[in-house]
Order: structure tokens, then C-alpha cells, then sequence
């Protein structure tokens, strides 16, 4: 275990309280809602635009979101069963979920723990920023309500998210693979249909079945996929928003960290479409080999391919897709992540407030 990787909680509510999701005693609405300590004009020594605010905190609270989802994969799925682990102990077995992960690659249990450490600090970092330049910081305590998975090994708290009933968009496999752009309008096909399925155990009964136990294990492989390439591309649309050259730094180098992470599981997703993993089928969901489908399917690829860029007249490059609002902005975010099941069960207040965040985040502008 990395040194880096040391120092996650296994009482994930200790973080809450102490990390990133932590406002003092506010409830979410005051810290969202709540009159501002920020002067709200051009930037100065101390204080940000209003449009770098807004954007800064839809960031935080996208971090928000992915460190809830990120931990529950990491309990169950990552170094050490029952915890996100602060000691790992090689001796301990895998439970039939890591081994299912370690069939996509043998390292896919740090991949998990290091992604979701990544998470974490991300959302930490950003409201820590957002206090030290007096602006509120987002808190998320209020929505931490539903019922996670009850195998053994996860944590008996309330989750922000829901992973146990995604309907995943996975045309990110083709459209990577494509020369075409949907910023141009592109569309692209489904790689696999993946609906309303669990991408972890729910109970130890999920364990029993090798097939069954590879296929959610598959199902999270494209979901971490799918998560990620939501990230890389939201932030390189913010970052054509803000006005401060401190704040596109910000943006830079975790919107840089994402695409780090979406690389990573473009490679172990392809991995499930493959043999000697694929094909692999459960309940009316298979997997199938990938290399049997042409080169938009074709499995081993990571890099994207190039496409059209700025104008169709111009060479094609290698670039991450989208990047305009209306496909990576904020609201495109939250209502992707409302459509993958993300968020099933939340309260209607939940996606009120973070409607108003992306509202709020897409109609920043640069300011010269």
C-alpha cells in the first residue's frame, strides 16, 4: 500500500463530519442558500467573481456525489473488505466481489481504494478553498438518508447515492472510439444495455454465484467508466468559465486527475468484454466478447481517438469529449447521473438543490 493511500476512515461518518462534507453545524441549505460572505464583484486579492463561486461549488458538490459512490465501491470492492482501508493485511481473502474485480485485473482493488482516496481529497480541497476565500462550502449531511448494500463488509450508514439500481449509458465505449464528436452532434449506440442492475452486492447472497458476482462486478467496471468521462469532460466546461487564473489552476489539476482516473477504467472495462472474462452472462445480462464486434467495440483501446475539434475544417484530434455545456455542463452532469439511477430514492429537496448548483455553475461566465 502506497503511503498516499494512507489515512481514509473506516468510519466514513467521521470523515463527513471532519472532511470534506463537513460545515460546521449548518444544514445544507444555509451553506447553499444562506446570505454570502463573499463580494460578489470582480476578483481581488481575497475574494472570487460570483461565477467562479457558482462553479467551484457544483465542483464541490460533484465530489460530494462521487466520494458517497466511491466509498461504498471501496468497501466492498477495494485493498481491504469491511473498510476503506488505513492498514491492509495480505493475508486477509478476498471476498467473491474483489476476486471478480482482480478477474478484470489483478490491481483493480487499489485501483479502487487510490480512486476513491482521490475523490475524497478533491471535494475536500475544493471547500476548503471555497472557506478560504469566505465563501460557504457545500455540505451534503441532510441527504445522506438511503439504504446502501447489507453484505458483509459495508458500512451500516446512509448513503448519498444509489448504486444497486443503475441504468448505465455506455455509448462512452463507442464514442472514444469514434472519430466523430457530440459536440458536432454525434450520437452514439449503447456498447452493452445496462439497466436498472446492481454494479455492487447488496447481500452475502450476491456472493454465491461466480457468474452472477463477475457480471456486477462488470456492471461497476462501466460504471467507474462512465463516472469518470462525466468528470474529465465537466471539467474541462467549467474551466472555459472561470475568470480567476488561481481557479483555472484549480480546475486544471483535478479536471487533469479525472482523466487519469477515466484512462484507467477504459482499460479494465475493456477487460470484462474480453476473454478470458467475456463472455459472461446472469439474469438476462451478458457481457460478450468485445473483439468479435469491429473497431468501435474494440477493447483493448485506452487512448481516444481522433476526432473533430473547434471546426470540422481542421486536422482531427485527439481530444476529451464533450466539452460544451450542453453535453459536459453542470446541468447535463446532474441529469445524467438523475438518469443512471445515481440517485434513486433521494428527496425531491435533494434535486432542488442541486438543480439550482448546476443552474447556477452553467451560467458562469469568464470575466476578463
Amino acid at each position: 500500500m502506497k503511503q498516499s493511500d494512507v489515512g481514509i476512515q473506516s468510519d466514513r461518518r467521521s470523515f463527513l463530519k471532519k472532511g470534506a462534507l463537513a460545515a460546521g453545524a449548518a444544514v445544507v441549505g444555509a451553506g447553499l442558500f444562506g446570505s454570502s460572505r463573499v463580494a460578489f464583484g470582480q476578483e481581488s486579492e481575497g475574494s472570487l467573481t460570483k461565477g467562479d463561486i457558482a462553479v467551484l461549488r457544483f465542483l464541490a458538490a460533484a465530489e460530494l456525489i462521487e466520494s458517497d459512490l466511491w466509498i461504498q465501491y471501496a468497501e466492498l470492492g477495494g485493498l481491504t473488505p469491511g473498510q476503506v482501508p488505513v492498514e491492509v493485511n495480505p493475508n486477509q481473502p478476498m471476498n467473491g466481489y474483489q476476486a471478480a474485480l482482480s478477474n478484470l485485473d489483478p490491481d483493480g482493488p487499489q485501483y479502487i481504494t487510490s480512486n476513491t482516496i482521490d475523490e475524497i481529497s478533491h471535494a475536500d480541497f475544493l471547500n476548503g478553498y471555497l472557506e478560504s476565500k469566505g465563501a460557504d462550502p457545500v455540505n451534503f449531511d441532510e441527504f445522506l438518508t438511503l439504504q446502501g448494500s447489507q453484505a458483509t463488509g459495508a458500512q451500516d450508514l446512509g448513503r448519498l447515492t444509489n448504486l444497486m439500481h443503475l441504468n448505465i449509458d455506455t455509448s462512452w465505449f463507442v464514442r472514444y472510439r469514434s472519430a466523430t464528436n457530440p459536440d458536432f452532434g454525434a450520437t452514439f449506440p449503447q456498447a452493452i444495455i445496462i439497466n436498472d442492475r446492481t454494479a455492487i452486492p447488496r447481500t452475502n447472497a450476491d456472493f454465491g454465484d461466480a457468474n452472477h458476482i463477475q457480471v456486477i462486478a462488470n456492471t461497476a467496471a462501466f460504471h467507474f467508466a462512465y463516472i469518470e468521462q462525466g468528470g474529465s469532460s465537466l471539467y474541462g466546461a467549467l474551466s472555459q468559465k472561470v475568470s480567476s487564473l488561481e481557479v483555472l489552476k484549480i480546475t486544471l489539476g483535478i479536471g487533469g486527475d479525472e482523466v487519469a482516473h477515466f484512462l484507467e477504467w477504459v482499460d479494465f472495462a475493456g477487460n470484462g468484454v474480453q476473454p478470458p472474462v467475456a463472455p459472461v452472462s446472469d439474469q438476462g445480462l451478458t457481457f460478450p466478447n468485445f473483439f468479435t464486434r469491429g473497431p468501435l467495440f474494440q477493447p483493448s483501446l485506452i487512448f481516444p481517438v481522433p476526432c473533430e475539434f473547434i471546426s470540422a475544417d481542421l486536422p482531427r484530434c485527439a481530444v476529451i469529449r464533450p466539452s460544451s455545456d450542453k453535453f459536459a455542463g453542470a446541468v447535463a452532469t446532474i441529469a445524467s447521473f438523475t438518469s443512471d439511477g445515481l440517485f434513486v430514492g433521494q428527496t425531491p429537496k435533494f434535486f432542488q438543490v442541486v438543480k439550482q448548483l448546476a443552474e447556477e455553475a452553467d451560467a458562469a461566465r469568464r470575466e476578463l
